[in-house]
């Protein structure tokens, strides 16, 4: 299977960084799975597998701070069901998770984009930081440290305890 996708991968027409890259910048996947794929099929060094892959897990999180606020207000103004659901979404949030996030905020938006686990990342965090009005220029330096402790740990995981895709 590694063998396969290597071949894919090199067939395509794209430097292997950008390969990297790419797949750092998709949701659910982000630097968690472009690490162990940098390191195990493209064979790259750890640092260069840390680097690209911070690189392209930063990319969406300038795009989601300053499109999704516009994006929803538009949405909303011309799907009545999109808006309810919203409008559902965005106060069940605050009732459960706002006192909480408040009393922590930077350290609870870092946290957050730092635990390399499915849901917790750059674009989760970046939702977050939408959520609950975090400035944006307060969001992207703790976003991006969120993701370069990601990058760590997924490196440690790679390199020491053997962790692969």
């Amino acid at each position: 299977m590694r063998d396969a996708i290597k071949d894919w991968v090199q067939t395509l027409p794209l430097p292997e960084p950008f390969a990297v890259v790419l797949i750092a910048m998709i949701p659910i996947i982000e630097l968690r799975g472009a690490i162990p794929f940098a390191r195990e099929i493209l064979g790259m060094s750890a640092f260069s597998a840390f680097t690209w892959s911070v690189i392209g897990n930063a990319i969406p999180v300038p795009i989601i701070l300053w499109l999704l606020p516009p994006f929803t207000e538009w949405a909303e103004r011309h799907w009545e069901g999109l808006h309810r659901f919203l409008e559902r979404l965005h106060a069940h949030t605050e009732k459960r998770h706002t006192a909480r996030f408040e009393r922590l905020r930077d350290l609870a938006l870092i946290t957050f984009v730092a635990i390399p686990l499915p849901i917790t990342g750059a674009w989760s965090g970046s939702l977050a930081a939408v959520v609950f009005n975090i400035p944006k220029r307060r969001a992207i330096p703790l976003i991006f440290l969120g993701i370069v402790i990601a990058g760590l740990i997924v490196t440690f995981l790679v390199e020491v305890l053997g962790w692969a895709i």
